[in-house]
């Protein structure tokens, strides 16, 4: 039986009733969506703000221009200059590698607070919102403050030897790397981690107690109803991460300046000093249009590879 068809019987009513329920719909199913004009706001910024940008930075890419002459059309001048530019190559490896080492040290970590701070242990929401703090501050500060403790003269460094060595981090690769990676994990973290709290609030407490009538233990509570729950904000979070691992520029900006040498000269900065320094505005459009096909290339890939474009439901862990 249709429960929309449930309406008064009385003579006369029918007419009424039924003009009613085409008109409005019955509560919850059919509701009329917003018209195309509560969207114009928003279509109109992002337009203005991202794809206008996008074009005009896709037309430099094929100009030549100092910013301060007119743009001289150059073909594709500027491609075939990245291309052999032993420089980029090595800029790209470089972001693709700190977006790795990104993901594969706040993803676990995200997770484990994430589920952590879903639950109800005692003063948890005390530790959350301290933790969350360096959410609070912007990149620059962060860079800022973190540069400054890591001072190899005046920074702990230089007073624990017996742990950093000579205390310089930034003069050698591998400690420049990882001062980047700790430090973007150190303040992104809380972010992903609030997604994947807000995820874990919602996996219905009933697999959870059907899981112990089973005898299922936390761990395997964790891997086999956690986990599957979690696939969506995964994804999520991942494309997040290498989209911002891509496009990191001040924290290198701040905290080694692409040294020691060039080797944390990722594509942004690189870009940065091609545009700035080097006045090469054509390159550096070119760099800027280059890293957003990569990111789009990679998140359309991640979305492919996981499934994410198939999912319909949040409930099975599908």
């Amino acid at each position: 039986m249709n429960p929309t068809a449930v309406v008064s019987e009385r003579p006369g009513d029918k007419g009424t009733a039924g003009r009613a329920l085409k008109k409005d719909g019955p509560v919850g199913i059919g509701a009329s969506r917003p018209g195309f004009l509560w969207a114009v706001p928003a279509a109109v910024f992002f337009g203005l703000f991202a794809i206008v940008p996008l074009i005009m930075v896709a037309v430099l890419s094929f100009a030549s221009w100092d910013g301060l002459s007119d743009p001289e059309f150059a073909g594709l001048a500027n491609w075939k200059k990245l291309l052999d530019d032993p420089v980029m190559i090595k800029s790209l490896w470089l972001s693709v590698l700190l977006t790795v080492l990104g993901v594969a040290v706040q993803t676990p970590l995200s997770i484990l607070l994430g589920v952590w701070a879903a639950g109800h242990q005692r003063n948890r929401a005390v530790l959350s919102a301290i933790y969350f703090v360096p959410m609070l501050l912007s990149i620059a500060a962060v860079s800022v403050l973190w540069r400054a403790l890591l001072d190899p003269n005046l920074g702990v460094p230089a007073h624990a030897t017996w742990l950093f060595g000579d205390g310089n981090l930034f003069g050698v690769q591998a400690g420049a790397i990882g001062v980047l990676v700790f430090v973007s994990t150190w303040q992104f973290t809380p972010l992903h981690t609030l997604i994947y709290q807000g995820a874990a609030r919602a996996v219905p407490q009933v697999l959870y107690q059907a899981a112990q009538i089973d005898g299922a233990g936390r761990v395997r509570q964790f891997f086999h109803i956690t986990l599957p729950q979690l696939r969506n904000a995964i994804i999520t979070s991942m494309i997040l991460m290498v989209v911002g691992g891509l496009t990191t520029f001040d924290t290198v900006l701040i905290l080694t300046q692409g040294g020691p040498g060039s080797d944390t000269t990722i594509s942004a900065y690189y870009m940065y000093q091609k545009a700035f320094k080097s006045f090469d505005y054509g390159s550096a459009s070119a760099i800027a249009l280059l890293l957003v096909l990569v990111s789009t290339l990679i998140s359309l890939i991640v979305v492919r590879l996981s499934g994410y474009d198939k999912m319909r439901s949040t409930m099975e862990g599908l």
